[in-house]
């Protein structure tokens, strides 16, 4: 049985990450899937860490209801990091081992501040496949 990593917030109830899961289903239908949301913080400088983390979880909480609606089994959610890159690598770190290939959903261009921060090349580093998806708000 493959897991693979889902990296995603504010496009983690999208249709298009939905269909790519589905269709990592259907080459491999005992896929498992772990949702890793890294924790946006509000706009300013002054954040309270546990509060963003909490949110980031009830976030990904609220998209494995929406994605197991739709017969897409998530076998974890996890609330990470406000950086994704380090949300994913503390992930991998703790795993090492696990995930057969990483599932980053973005915004598109001009709307993503993951792509704005080369999130979806740099997330090849941790020598994983990445699978990146572009879904729209």
């Amino acid at each position: 049985m493959a897991r693979y990593l889902v990296v995603a917030h504010r496009t983690a109830k999208s249709p298009e990450l939905a269909a790519k899961l589905r269709e990592i289903l259907q080459q491999d239908p005992e896929a498992e899937f772990v949702l890793l949301v890294p924790a946006i913080p509000p706009p300013g400088w002054v954040y309270e860490e546990n509060e963003v983390q909490r949110r980031a979880q009830e976030e990904a909480e609220a998209a494995r209801q929406a994605l197991e609606a739709q017969g897409i089994p998530i076998a974890e959610t996890k609330a990470g990091d406000v950086s994704p890159l380090l949300a994913l690598e503390e992930e991998l770190l703790a795993h090492t081992g696990t995930y057969r290939a990483i599932v980053l959903a973005t915004l598109p261009p001009g709307l993503s501040r993951w792509l704005r921060l080369d999130v979806h090349t740099q997330a090849e580093r941790f020598g994983l496949p990445v699978i990146h998806v572009i879904a729209h708000p």
